[in-house]
């Protein structure tokens, strides 16, 4: 099923909607000089907390790409103190990355130590066993990047957990920030719709309801 253009090409979007829109992408991925330039040339107004909360924000990821993981936690925990106690996986995935850069340093020993402090607690969960497993499998190779597991020490898995803590932070009351952008948000939304409208029509009721739109 598709829609016929003429239902919405003539419907109207205002700038200001626009401006938010774009705002709201720059702020979410710490864009900060160019969220500052695109407020001054739209002279829409200046979100000051949210551009603040950039600068702490960029620093955590930074810092997750510079494969400087504990100073992350220390910032993150100085940001949103309760986050990593509350959100374990998050808090799983940084430890795991600073074992990584551990065991790619050649310090086995020390990543050894490491994971039976701060990664072993993990082990009386199933869910966490496998990845203990993948990680620690990396011991086993002298080159980490030639074994299965070379994903763990990869840039784009950094770049993922960045993402993550990124979305985490933004999603408490600290930031009063939603999670995602509305850019995003809209993406989101329209996928739903394309789904629905490629669907078979439902003779029961309409292809889809408000709620869809909500669980966006």
């Amino acid at each position: 099923m598709k829609l016929d253009p003429r239902h919405y090409e003539n419907i109207a979007v205002s700038d200001g909607d626009t401006h938010n829109i774009v705002l709201s992408y720059l702020v979410h991925n710490c864009f900060k000089e160019t969220a500052e330039s695109f407020v001054e040339c739209t002279g829409i107004k200046q979100p000051t907390d949210c551009l603040e909360d950039i600068d702490r924000r960029k620093r955590i990821i930074k810092f997750i790409l510079e494969d400087n993981t504990l100073k992350a936690i220390e910032l993150t925990k100085e940001v949103t103190p309760d986050l990593l106690e509350e959100n374990k996986d998050l808090h799983f995935d940084l430890l795991s990355l600073h074992f990584v850069k551990l065991v790619c340093s050649g310090q086995c020993v020390e990543a050894l130590r490491f994971a039976q402090e701060n990664l072993s607690p993990y082990g009386s969960e199933q869910k966490y066993v496998v990845k203990l497993e993948e990680f620690l499998a990396l011991l086993a190779y002298d080159e980490p990047e030639k074994s299965p597991s070379f994903h763990l020490i990869s840039l784009d898995y950094r770049q993922d957990i960045a993402d993550k803590i990124n979305r985490a932070i933004l999603g408490t009351s600290h930031t009063k920030q939603p999670s995602y952008s509305s850019l995003e948000r809209l993406i989101q939304q329209m996928t739903v719709v394309k789904q629905h409208l490629s669907q078979e029509p439902n003779k029961d009721g309409p292809p889809f309801s408000l709620k869809d739109f909500i669980d966006c």
